[in-house]
């Protein structure tokens, strides 16, 4: 959900900034990318567009999908939690405090 945060894309774009927001560390194959993706759609977190975006040619292979209003309202909880997570992290010492 992170991904499509900043905007619409397709599950090839998902793939590129998932491994590009962790540095290359999570890289998503196709299979668990579009089981990911079959999810949140089930769950109404993300919606399938029906159009092709910045104008690319309308491919029916290539399916574009956005965060719904839900998918976005469980994608800022999530994150809410994670950096509560990281805060306790640093208090503890397991990672170094953010730099000021």
């Amino acid at each position: 959900m992170v991904a499509l945060a900043g905007g619409e894309s397709h599950g090839y774009g998902v793939m590129q900034e998932v491994a590009r927001v962790t540095g290359g560390e999570t890289r998503l194959g196709p299979g668990t990318l579009y089981r990911s993706i079959q999810r949140m759609l089930v769950d109404g977190l993300i919606e399938e567009l029906t159009i092709a975006l910045h104008d690319e040619p309308d491919d029916d292979r290539r399916r574009h999908y956005r965060l719904t209003k839900k998918g976005r309202a469980v994608a800022q909880r999530e994150a809410r939690r994670l950096a509560a997570l990281v805060d306790a992290a640093r208090q503890r010492h397991l990672i170094p405090r953010k730099p000021k």
